[in-house]
C-alpha cells in the first residue's frame, strides 16, 4: 500500500490538488495493494514458489519501492510530505467521522462476505485441491479473499499505520488458536481480541502523553497473545506442560507394571522387590522406590512385606494391556516396517502408552489373526511374543 499512498500524493501535488485528501490516498493504497495481491497470486499459481515466499518477495519489493517514492516526494519543490508519516505509523486521533463511517462500511462488507462464503473460504484455505476437484472457482475465490485482506489493510492504515496493520491481521487469529480448534469460533474470538486490543490501546494512548495509538493497540494485542499463549485451554503452554507432566508420570508407572509382568513371566515369581526391577530401567533405586509408592497409591501394586511387592488385580489388568500394546507394536514394526527384532523395543516403548483399544484390536486382527482381542490375564499367554530378540511369531 505504501507506493500507492505516495504516488497518489505526488499525483495530487503535481496537478495542484489537495495533497491531504484521505480518500485519494486510500484509493492509491487500494490500487497498489490490489496489484501486490495479484502479484502474489500470479507467482503462487505459475511458479514453484510457495505462497509465503511469494508474499515475502512482494511485500519487501513494494515496501522498498514505497520508501524510494517517499524520498522523491520529500524532495518535490513547494510540497511538504510530512503528513504521509501518519500512514506509516498511524494516528488514531486524526480519524474523523467520515473516516469512521468509511471504516464501518468497509468492515461490515468484509464481515458479510466472509460470513456468506465461509464454507468456500474454509475449503480454499485448507484443501484447495479438493475444492478445485469439486468445481469451485478457486482463482476467483482466492482473488476475492485477498481483496478483502487489501480492504481491511487499507481501512486500518490511519489507525495503526501500514507497518503495524499486519499485526492486527496476524496476532488476533494466532491468539485465538490457543482457545479453540473450531474455525468459526477462531474467527469470532479473533474479532473479539481485535476489538479489545483496539479499545484498550486507544484508551492508553489517550490517557498518557506521547504514547502513539497504533503502537499501543498492537502492544495490547501482543499482551492478549501472551495471555493466550500461556493460559489457552487448547494449546496454552501451562496446560500443555501440565498434560505432559501427567503423561510422563503415568508412563513411568505403566513401565513399572510392564516390568513387573515381564519379571513374573521370566521367573515365574509373582512377588518382586525394588532391586529386581532396577535392571529393567535406567532408574536409580531412589526413583524406583518413588514410582513403586506412586503405583501403590493408585492401587496397582500391593506391598507384601520385607521389601516385596506384587501386582493387584487392577494392576494386573493394566499390565496385561500395556504388555499387549507393546508386543503388538513390536510385531507390527518387524513384519511391516522391516525393523530388526533387536531394535524394536525402544520404539514400542514410546508408542505403547498412546495406542487406543480400537487400534489394538485392528493390529491384533492384522498380525495375530484373531477376530477379537483375547484374554491376557495370565502373563504366560504372551510369552511367545516376548521381545527378547527371538522370533516373535
Amino acid at each position: 500500500t505504501l507506493p500507492g499512498v505516495v504516488l497518489a500524493f505526488m499525483l495530487a501535488a503535481s496537478l495542484g490538488g489537495g495533497t491531504r485528501s484521505v480518500g485519494l490516498l486510500l484509493i492509491g493504497a487500494a490500487l497498489t495493494g490490489t496489484v501486490g495481491m495479484l502479484c502474489v497470486t500470479w507467482i503462487g499459481r505459475f511458479s514453484r514458489l510457495r505462497e509465503d515466499t511469494a508474499l515475502a518477495i512482494v511485500l519487501s519489493t513494494f515496501f522498498g519501492a514505497g520508501i524510494m517514492l517517499l524520498s522523491m516526494a520529500q524532495q518535490m519543490p513547494g510540497v511538504s510530505a510530512a503528513g504521509l508519516n501518519t500512514f506509516i505509523y498511524g494516528r488514531v486521533a486524526s480519524i474523523l467521522m467520515a473516516d469512521a463511517i468509511l471504516i464501518t462500511v468497509v468492515g461490515s462488507i468484509s464481515v458479510v462476505c466472509c460470513a456468506l462464503l465461509f464454507k468456500e473460504f474454509r475449503l480454499l484455505c485448507f484443501d484447495s485441491g479438493f475444492a478445485l476437484g469439486t468445481g469451485y472457482p478457486i482463482l476467483r475465490l482466492d482473488i476475492l479473499l485477498m481483496s478483502l485482506v487489501v480492504l481491511v489493510t487499507v481501512i486500518g492504515l490511519q489507525a495503526v499505520g501500514l507497518i503495524l496493520v499486519v499485526s492486527l491481521l496476524v496476532i488476533p487469529p494466532a491468539a485465538a488458536r490457543f482457545w479453540t480448534d473450531d474455525l468459526a469460533a477462531t474467527a469470532l474470538i479473533a474479532g473479539c481480541i481485535g476489538v479489545v486490543s483496539t479499545v484498550v490501546g486507544s484508551l492508553l494512548s489517550a490517557s498518557f502523553d506521547r504514547l502513539p495509538g497504533g503502537a499501543m493497540i498492537v502492544l495490547a494485542a501482543a499482551v492478549l497473545f501472551g495471555f493466550s499463549f500461556f493460559l489457552g485451554i487448547r494449546r496454552g503452554v501451562l496446560l500443555e506442560g501440565i498434560s505432559l507432566w501427567r503423561h510422563k508420570r503415568r508412563t513411568v508407572v505403566q513401565n513399572l507394571l510392564r516390568d513387573a509382568w515381564e519379571w513374573e513371566e521370566t521367573t515365574g515369581k509373582a512377588i518382586f522387590s525394588q532391586d529386581d526391577l532396577v535392571p529393567y530401567r535406567t532408574f536409580h533405586s531412589s526413583r524406583m522406590a518413588r514410582v513403586i509408592r506412586r503405583a501403590i497409591g493408585r492401587g496397582l501394586v500391593a506391598s507384601r512385606g520385607q521389601g516385596g511387592y506384587t501386582l493387584t488385580a487392577r494392576g494386573r489388568v493394566e499390565a496385561a494391556r500395556i504388555v499387549r500394546a507393546h508386543r503388538l507394536w513390536e510385531l507390527y514394526l518387524i513384519t511391516h516396517a522391516e525393523i530388526a527384532p533387536s531394535h524394536v523395543d525402544r520404539d514400542a516403548d514410546a508408542i505403547e502408552h498412546v495406542l487406543d483399544p480400537l487400534l489394538l484390536e485392528r493390529l491384533e486382527r492384522k498380525l495375530v489373526g484373531r477376530e477379537k482381542g483375547g484374554d491376557v490375564s495370565s502373563p504366560h499367554e504372551l510369552h511367545g511374543m516376548d521381545s527378547g530378540g527371538g522370533d516373535p511369531s
